[in-house]
């Protein structure tokens, strides 16, 4: 049963996002203008740093981005998080409730990445800044593979799993474990509950899914596994945690790809929650309980991966 504030947040998105949208005409640059604005008004969602947790602005191969450091951490356990925003806005700024939770609670340090945006910058330029801060991490900064965990809600879970993709084909070593909230993984759209869920959504249409997918991958083919990881091989990935909700019309992006991880013998940690807003832990500001829970569950998944490596 989702809590009283989940069903507030749903009512909330649902009228001053997702029926406002529904009565506007589709126009790239305005409405990803538009969309731009409603998530910087959103700052006054944003929560003051704690006391025990430091923020360090950093570029790292030339690629903007922000360290979360919490007090007591491991040192050499690191946590690279990709934002979402269907890759045409977000930040880590807009992040950053989240991130500082993740932190805090996993007592790792959190690069967040303020990778390139479409559609000023389509694919892959995205991947390509994602990329290079995983190899960054590495080379420049020593951390050995199996300390990094990689992690991103919506698009950015999407672009988590193509780097982990593009990192394979580039002869890099894999990181030690990946969490995916929500994740985008099918930008051709084909999963049934983009029409399946697209009343019970509160957030996302499926038919803006179709539009802002075009944004990003350009000319290029919405089937390729670096545009899209669904449609790529999993062989070798790590132990792979995955949120979702049961009304995303995202849905079965997750459902599709936790079966084809599972069957290139990938371990999967598949949860299915009930009648949750899209990316819900990005929401902790809203002290969304879903939220807080669902970054100890990953904490403690991440631990737990950590000591069976």
């Amino acid at each position: 049963m989702p809590s009283w504030q989940s069903h507030l947040l749903t009512f909330i998105s649902r009228k001053t996002f997702k029926e406002p949208a529904a009565r506007q005409a589709f126009d790239e640059w305005e409405t990803v203008r538009r969309v731009r604005r409603r998530v910087e008004d959103g700052k006054r969602w944003r929560a003051a740093l704690p006391a025990d947790v430091r923020r360090e602005p950093t570029e790292i191969r030339g690629v903007a981005g922000e360290w979360l450091i919490p007090e007591g951490h491991s040192g050499n356990e690191v946590i690279l998080y990709l934002h979402g925003g269907g890759y045409l806005f977000g930040s880590p700024a807009s992040h950053r409730n989240l991130t500082m939770h993740l932190a805090r609670t996993a007592r790792r340090r959190v690069l967040a990445l303020d990778y390139r945006l479409a559609p000023e910058n389509p694919y892959p330029a995205a991947l390509e800044d994602a990329l290079a801060g995983y190899r960054a991490l590495l080379e420049d900064e020593g951390i050995t593979p199996e300390r990094i965990a990689i992690g991103g809600d919506s698009a950015g879970g999407g672009l988590a799993l193509a780097t982990m993709l593009a990192a394979r084909e580039a002869g890099l070593p894999l990181p030690g474990a990946a969490f995916l909230y929500s994740p985008w993984t099918d930008l051709a759209g084909t999963g049934d509950s983009l029409v399946r869920n697209e009343a019970s959504d509160a957030l996302i249409s499926g038919k803006e899914v179709h539009r802002m997918s075009k944004l990003y991958f350009g000319g290029a083919s919405p089937r390729d596994p670096f545009v899209s990881p669904l449609y790529g091989k999993f062989h070798g990935l790590p132990p792979t945690l995955i949120h979702v909700s049961d009304n995303e019309v995202l849905l079965d992006d997750a459902l599709r790809l936790a079966d084809r991880a599972r069957e290139d013998g990938v371990e999967v940690d598949l949860r299915v929650r009930e009648r949750l807003i899209h990316a819900w832990p990005v929401f902790v500001s809203f002290r969304l309980p879903e939220a807080f829970e669902t970054v100890r569950e990953t904490a403690n998944f991440l631990e737990a991966t950590r000591r069976a490596a």
